[in-house]
């Protein structure tokens, strides 16, 4: 018996790639993604990085110094059309140009987004100024999300929060509690209202939350998937996930 050298045949399109950093403890986010993007023509990537507990800003600048290696694992040597950084807080406390510029060191060409920053975007599209925030976080962590939005001159007209120092313990949260509890925020005023942190299970009732709030509903991997889509100029109406994804 002779074997037989064969020609690969490769090929010749590619779907667009989306790499995603995602908190070695998020229960959520991956989730949250495949939901919106799982009926698309798109390859999605994940790889972890470690997250240090409790969650302080220090320990989420912390974080952030192994977003280069952790990049660099997603298809190494490949080139990602969009990588994700998966986590709101810790890219205010980092800051976004650092975060950046460290996926990109592994990427070079990818174009980056985060949560935050996505949020951002999102509500200048939706043509929101004034807004409610409710975050997971501890009092001084939720202070310093409600800092950033206030820098970037937005009115917050109401806050939140549930005082929790684990990102694992986040993920643990019934949705029916947080339902709940976010339908009964007082919004006087409010043109919308955020939900901050990736780990929170916030996707799978934002439809609900705005016809019972009658205002637009945002949460973190709701902007997050709608920014990294748009990047790769996948503009498409969707349905089930919120206003956000029927104004493109």
């Amino acid at each position: 018996m002779e074997s037989k050298k064969i020609d690969p045949k490769f090929n010749q399109y590619q779907n667009p790639k989306i790499g995603l950093v995602a908190l070695a403890s998020d229960y959520m986010i991956e989730k949250d993604f495949i939901k919106i993007i799982k009926d698309k023509k798109i390859d999605f990537f994940v790889n972890r990085i470690e997250c240090f507990n409790p969650l302080t800003r220090e320990n989420l600048i912390k974080m952030s110094e192994k977003v280069t290696e952790v990049t660099s694992d997603i298809l190494p040597g490949e080139k990602i059309d969009c990588v994700a950084y998966g986590c709101t807080s810790g890219t205010i406390a980092a800051g976004y140009d650092s975060i950046e510029k460290k996926i990109k060191k592994a990427k070079p060409e990818a174009i980056v987004t985060t949560p935050s920053t996505a949020s951002i975007k999102a509500l200048k599209k939706l043509k929101v100024n004034k807004i409610a925030i409710f975050t997971p976080y501890s009092k001084k962590l939720n202070d310093e999300v409600l800092e950033f939005f206030k820098k970037e001159n937005f009115e917050i007209t109401a806050n939140s929060y549930f005082g929790i120092e684990s990102d694992i313990d986040i993920g643990k949260i019934d949705p029916s509690h947080l339902y709940e509890i976010l339908s009964k925020m007082d919004l006087n005023g409010a043109d919308a209202l955020f939900i901050s942190c990736t780990a929170l299970p916030a996707l799978s009732i934002i439809e609900m939350l705005e016809k019972k709030l009658n205002i637009a509903v945002l949460s973190s991997n709701q902007t997050l998937i709608w920014d990294t889509l748009n990047s790769i100029n996948n503009e498409e109406n969707i349905s089930g996930f919120g206003k956000l994804f029927k104004i493109n």
